[in-house]
């Protein structure tokens, strides 16, 4: 039961409340009217009937976020990932400043949602609203909140991304850039032409590329061992990092000619203090740049006359062909080192769009040649 009482100009509510048999009420002062006050008295005894200890003082959303990635997020993410999540704090703290978090509705949300989309891309506001999401969930389960105001939320862009066929080659391509690749290292060309080997033949990110070392490479079983990364941009730590995520430290099988080629190379690369394979002492970060990387894949291409894709592009590339040539969705994401099959999925939607058609005719021809029915009988 409420009771109210006006101090001065402004009213006040007291809600009774028993705990562990002594009395704790709920007070709480500031309001103009005592119409207010019960209003606002009212909310808390709804809360305490659900078993919701109401939250009197108001969070801003940022401030919440804020903590929210510093305790679940920064601990255990790679920094070039924790800087995603910081770029959605920034959206949030641009938005809504000091907006409580109790305060925002599901036209709130909306509304931030199409602001931010207004010159972004479909997949950078999906990343947002998605690290959004997250942190919402534990807020409700920490009672700070009780709606959800993230749910059935629509995400609207206007800014087209480059559509994922542009981002790697297709089957016929890549065997001749990897012809291509193989001549250039038979004529002893140099380092840059087998970090675009390792590219094509492993799916490796580029920061795992250049963080590999010469005892990363297991020639007996033919695998490579990813477990760290190295700082090749101004964003990333100096020297040896974490993978991108717990997910990414993986030990992949590789196939024999390429190993063959490493093997050989290891006899004749010089030693640095970092056993670094493709460490390069003049660069600024002591590794092949990622710029001079995309220069050699763009000027290989386009000798073969194949439209340019960047070095990243070599990962989508192998991922596709792996693909392509029927390999498991389930093992396709555990050698990129996915955080989950759904990353995977999202990824190569247009691989496995094509692939699905390739199915269905199999399925048909599949059980109409098991029939053995004469189907002009039929007919």
């Amino acid at each position: 039961m409420a009771s109210f009482q006006k101090r001065k100009d402004k009213w006040q509510y007291t809600v009774s409340r028993v705990i562990n048999g002594k009395s704790k009420p709920i007070r709480k002062s500031g309001f103009l009217t005592k119409k207010e006050a019960m209003v606002a008295a009212a909310e808390v005894e709804a809360s305490l009937a659900k078993g919701i200890l109401p939250i009197l003082k108001k969070i801003p959303f940022a401030h919440y976020f804020k903590k929210w990635i510093e305790l679940y997020k920064e601990p255990k993410v790679s920094n070039t990932t924790l800087k995603h999540y910081q770029y959605s704090l920034k959206a949030v703290e641009d938005y809504f400043f000091d907006t409580p978090i109790q305060n925002i509705k599901k036209m709130d949300y909306q509304k931030f949602l199409n602001n931010f989309g207004s010159n972004k891309a479909k997949e950078t506001v999906a990343k947002v609203n998605g690290h959004i999401k997250s942190c919402i969930k534990d807020a409700i389960d920490d009672q700070i909140i009780q709606i959800d105001f993230t749910r059935n939320a629509q995400v609207t862009w206007t800014v087209q991304a480059k559509k994922p066929i542009e981002k790697h080659l297709n089957y016929e391509e890549s065997k001749q850039l990897l012809n291509s690749i193989y001549n250039k290292l038979n004529d002893n060309s140099g380092l840059g032409y087998y970090l675009l080997l390792l590219g094509l033949t492993s799916g490796l990110r580029f920061g795992e590329l250049v963080g590999l070392t010469r005892n990363d490479f297991d020639f007996a079983k033919n695998t490579i061992r990813v477990n760290k990364t190295w700082g090749y941009k101004s964003s990333a730590p100096t020297g040896f990092g974490a993978t991108k995520n717990e997910q990414s430290m993986r030990v992949i099988k590789m196939d024999g000619l390429t190993m063959d080629y490493f093997k050989k190379l290891f006899i004749s690369l010089p030693t640095n203090i970092h056993q670094l394979v493709f460490f390069s002492p003049s660069s600024k970060y002591k590794v092949i740049s990622n710029t001079n990387a995309n220069k050699l894949l763009k000027k290989l291409l386009d000798e073969l006359n194949i439209e340019s894709i960047t070095v990243h592009g070599l990962r989508h590339t192998h991922a596709s062909v792996l693909l392509y040539k029927k390999a498991s969705i389930h093992y396709v994401s555990e050698r990129l080192g996915h955080s989950d099959i759904e990353t995977t999925l999202k990824q190569y939607t247009h691989v496995l769009t094509e692939l699905r058609i390739q199915d269905e005719k199999i399925t048909v021809d599949t059980f109409e040649n098991m029939a053995g029915v004469n189907i002009d009988f039929i007919a």
